[in-house]
């Protein structure tokens, strides 16, 4: 009997959960086996972080940081917690991917998935119980802070500021945002005009088209921002977006990435010249803004046409077509803002943005989507 060929999944974020779950669902363990390799040993829920490394509130930590034991369909698939260092490529017969402690995992169907890099309190640690440290002592950073300045304006800093103002509505919280209107044109800009309405009433000094330049506290608690105005600060926090993830990949080639990092892919989500390699999630260059609500149309779309291949035959590979471009930004667990870009363009204020995110922040069904039901 020949041994079984691995499907490899490198990151275990919500596009390579989801395709590592699909897979062995519905693959023949007895010809494939499925290898998800991930460089933390617990998923990472990241529209939950944010209030988690705010505020012992509801203890989140204790329900954020899923582990993946629960993962496979009946069991049918092997975990590896490891970082990939590079990617050997052989084309039609598969190729290996090689661990940053030299072991090697062979692959006949590589899925890259691994999201992205993160600063300050969103860059938790690869290990449970060093990420529960991190957490706590980023709340006591917070829980000391009078005047805390936010790097940053899209949505990672809005809902900074948001959880900062619940938890401490006496706190001096300043944003500041390279733009003229906070978030990105992305969004119509009177819906990014009343998010700054709604962040202002809860106290939050919001501070346009200026930069910060430099992380570090200055003597004094003062820092002067580009633009030259001065603030009062004894803790500054990068809150900007995140950055793809994918040095490892420039192995397979100095074409197979922007000049700021995402992978090329075409529709299928298969890299350019490689058909055996698929890409999705954060990472990939596709005009839609980054986010986790997409990673679930990315993962069928890959799930679906690894399935094909492995068939065989002339089989006709399906086409990502891109998302609707739906966001989410909460004002802590009783505010926020909505705007779904379909029909005239929906925009929703707190009773709906409370009830749809930011009172339970998606905690429950995540933990369902990985296996678990407790």
């Amino acid at each position: 009997m020949s041994k079984p060929l691995n499907i490899v999944v490198v990151g275990g974020g919500p596009t390579g959960a989801a395709v590592a779950k699909e897979l062995s669902a519905k693959l023949d363990a007895s010809k494939h086996s499925i290898i998800l390799i991930t460089a933390r040993d617990f998923y990472t829920h990241l529209p939950a972080t944010i209030r988690t490394v705010v505020t012992s509130k509801g203890n989140l930590e204790e329900r954020v940081l899923i582990p993946y034991d629960k993962l496979f369909a009946n069991g049918k698939g092997k975990l590896i917690v490891g970082t990939v260092s590079s990617i050997q490529d052989n084309g039609s017969d598969g190729g290996k991917v090689i661990l940053a402690n030299g072991e090697t995992v062979d692959y006949s169907i590589l899925v890259l998935a691994t999201g992205s890099i993160w600063e300050g309190p969103l860059n938790l640690p690869t290990k449970t119980s060093e990420a529960v440290d991190y957490i706590r002592r980023n709340r006591q950073d917070f829980e000391a802070a009078n005047h805390i300045v936010l790097v940053g304006g899209g949505a990672v800093g809005i809902e900074h500021a948001g959880e900062i103002k619940e938890t401490w509505p006496d706190k001096n919280v300043t944003i500041v945002h390279s733009q003229k209107h906070l978030l990105n044109d992305t969004y119509p800009q009177s819906w990014r005009e009343d998010v700054q309405r709604r962040i202002e009433l809860r106290g939050v000094d919001v501070i346009l088209s200026d930069y910060i330049d430099s992380l570090e506290l200055k003597e004094g608690g003062k820092l002067t921002t580009r633009g030259g105005k001065v603030l009062k600060a004894d803790l500054i926090v990068p809150t900007r977006g995140g950055r793809p993830n994918t040095a490892f990949i420039k192995s397979l080639g100095d074409d197979v990435l922007t000049d700021i990092g995402f992978v090329k892919v075409s529709p299928t989500l298969q890299l350019l010249k490689h058909p055996r390699i698929f890409a999705g999630g954060d990472i990939i260059e596709w005009k839609e803004q980054k986010q986790a609500v997409k990673s679930g149309n990315h993962a069928a779309i890959i799930a679906k046409n690894i399935l094909s291949l492995v068939k065989g035959g002339n089989q006709v590979l399906a086409a990502y077509k891109g998302s609707a471009e739906i966001i989410i930004v909460t004002i802590g667990s009783t505010g926020g803002a909505s705007f779904f870009n379909i029909l005239w363009g929906l925009k929703f204020g707190d009773k709906i943005s409370s009830l749809l995110k930011s009172k339970t922040l998606f905690v429950e069904p995540t933990r369902k989507s990985l296996g678990h039901t407790d």
